[in-house]
């Protein structure tokens, strides 16, 4: 019961404002052990980078080893429900969604929160396009992958699970700064995310129509990321609509293809409303998962 207790408490009550006010999230103290270690050892060498990652998740793992020791589990689910995103992520896509009916320039600033593709001049589409493949991504990363390695591996298994995906999302790319330094925080990501990713994929497909799943399969392993493809094709062939595409990148336009390039391609925020109800179904059905999982262990 444990996991589904901590899905539910994050689902009702999400990231209360009034508490990270006063204290700061667990995961921004991960981002600021990460940029610390970047700003003190970062030399542009991949064997400190890799020696850097396996020293955090060495941490992170002996961290959730230690709270997992404390008798009864009312840690485990606190620690759980905070560092999952299911309302959160609701929260910010439902955002881009109300702020595109108000105007074209309310939905761009809203979107700009979300993602980190140039915003300035994206049209209506462009903006729910970017919203709903936010969606899928974070779906994965910020909701199933962490519910996955909690019921795999506890809480050692979380906690190393969100270093990883913390030190991505702030090294993992492939600048001049980051590209050595941070290849082995994307490459460990990657790995981890291997199967949540391909995990929400059945989930999406599952509460969607159902759609041949096929050009899923074929599409799938076609994008730039080894794992956002998949949920993203789930969502783009489940709601018949057309994600990826063109984008710009600090002003450096990136001619990417089309997923599901037959779907509707003129989105509104209908189609992120469209989107935030998968969002909810997938948690609906992982939820009974976990009860299952929960009557099993």
């Amino acid at each position: 019961m444990t996991l589904f207790l901590g899905m539910l408490l994050d689902a009702v009550f999400g990231e209360p404002r009034w508490l990270w006010r006063r204290i700061p999230h667990p995961a921004v103290l991960m981002g600021r052990l990460i940029g610390w270690c970047d700003a003190r050892f970062n030399n542009g060498q991949w064997l400190t980078g890799t020696v850097t990652m396996i020293i955090l998740s060495i941490g992170a793992g002996a961290l959730g080893w230690l709270l997992q020791a404390i008798p009864g589990r009312i840690i485990d689910i606190v620690i759980l429900a905070i560092l999952l995103a299911q309302k959160s992520l609701v929260q910010h896509v439902q955002a881009v969604g109300d702020a595109l009916r108000l105007s074209l320039g309310d939905g761009r600033r809203s979107v700009a929160m979300i993602v980190g593709r140039d915003t300035r001049d994206m049209d209506g589409p462009a903006v729910a396009r970017s919203a709903i493949e936010s969606a899928a991504e974070n779906l994965s990363d910020g909701v199933i992958a962490p519910i996955f390695w909690f019921a795999i591996a506890g809480l050692p298994g979380l906690l190393i699970y969100k270093i990883t995906n913390t030190a991505d999302s702030m090294i993992g790319y492939r600048t001049p700064r980051h590209a050595a330094f941070g290849w082995a925080a994307a490459r460990f990501d990657d790995l981890l995310n291997l199967v949540p990713a391909r995990l929400t994929t059945v989930l999406i497909w599952a509460v969607t129509t159902r759609p041949n799943p096929i050009p899923i399969l074929q599409e799938a392993p076609l994008h730039r990321s080894p794992n956002a493809g998949w949920p993203e094709a789930a969502m783009a062939h489940g709601l018949n609509i057309a994600l990826s595409g063109p984008r710009s990148y600090n002003g450096e336009t990136r001619d990417y293809p089309f997923v599901n390039g037959d779907g509707a391609r003129e989105l509104t925020a209908d189609h992120i409303d469209q989107s935030i109800s998968v969002l909810w179904k997938c948690w609906g059905l992982m939820a009974l998962i976990a009860l299952g999982y929960g009557v099993i262990w």
